[in-house]
């Protein structure tokens, strides 16, 4: 039996440029990136997931990185690990409040990197789109039309009539 010393070659150029790959001596990729000072996500999280939960996060402030975190005027890029923003810890608060109603009301359960599987309760439940939500009772809102039990608004002045029930 013959060998081509061309597929050969190629067959093994191939399996070092695999094994290489596979090393753990090689640069790690996005979702390995270790990061520093989180304190209530979990220290394992990828860079995919912290990037999604920034993003949830920044949609339910209606609000940018730079709300919470610094920017370092030396480096001209962000300073995630920089605690100098007093929203940052009232966001790690928040999250830690969020997570407590889930787990205490809604039983809410975890995934193997310790974050919430389906939340009931988030940021956007109350903030809606705003960095600071407005304190409103409901008493002071203003009260909807009431309808009739068919759907139609009774006469002026006149209370719907109740509900009967078969």
């Amino acid at each position: 039996m013959r060998i081509n010393k061309k597929l050969l070659a190629t067959m093994a150029l191939l399996s070092v440029v695999v094994f290489m790959a596979m090393s753990p001596a090689a640069a790690p990729a996005d979702d390995d990136k270790k990061f520093t000072n989180l304190k209530v996500l979990p220290k394992d999280i990828s860079d995919k997931e912290l990037h999604k939960v920034m993003e949830e996060w920044e949609h339910a402030l209606g609000a940018h990185c730079s709300f919470c975190h610094v920017r370092n005027e030396d480096t001209k890029k962000m300073d995630w690990a920089n605690d100098a923003k007093p929203e940052k810890e009232m966001a790690r608060d928040m999250y830690k409040m969020t997570q407590a109603i889930n787990k205490k009301y809604f039983h809410s359960k975890k995934d193997s990197t310790n974050m919430v599987v389906e939340s009931n309760v988030n940021c956007y439940s109350c903030h809606r789109g705003v960095q600071h939500p407005e304190v409103v009772k409901a008493s002071e809102l203003p009260r909807p039309p009431r309808t009739a039990p068919n759907g139609n608004k009774p006469p002026e002045g006149q209370q719907p009539a109740p509900e009967t029930k078969p």
